[in-house]
């Protein structure tokens, strides 16, 4: 299995990332050819996808801002098609964040996981990540 940095929208892509959403979360609403073209060519953005023999078996998106603080990278939307979970892909993903976001020139990089997804909690613990004491506020904005 390999993981691929993509930059090219495909409609065997977007049927990958419209596959694995529902598994990340069931609120998640499926993508348009144009919105993953736009998350793929963001300069802030990468999106990063487990891949073997054509079939798509996990992703995570790595954002990269500046701060006045230093720059910084997030991990969001770490997914792994359930079929293949517990064989080292989320851990294989997110390696290859870490190294694209040290390259970049992050100071730290960071990422938020529900409590109840035990096995994921486990292995950010087991890469690293420290939980940091400070809260996560979330303000829904009105769809423009």
């Amino acid at each position: 299995m390999e993981i691929v940095e993509s930059r090219d929208m495909t409609a065997g892509l977007l049927a990958a990332v419209n596959g694995l959403l529902p598994q990340l979360s069931t609120a998640a609403r499926p993508l348009n050819a144009a919105e993953l073209a736009a998350l793929m060519q963001a300069e802030a953005s990468r999106l990063f996808m487990a891949v073997e023999e054509g079939k798509y078996y996990g992703m995570l998106t790595l954002i990269c801002f500046a701060a006045p603080t230093g720059r910084r990278a997030r991990i969001e939307d770490l997914v792994v098609d359930a079929g293949a979970r517990g064989k080292g892909v989320g851990r294989r993903l997110v390696h290859c964040a870490l190294q694209a976001a040290e390259r970049w020139g992050a100071r730290a990089v960071e990422l938020t996981s529900n409590p109840a997804r035990i096995a994921a909690n486990g292995l950010y613990r087991q890469m690293g990540f420290e939980p940091q004491p400070t809260n996560v506020y979330r303000l829904a904005l009105p769809r423009g």
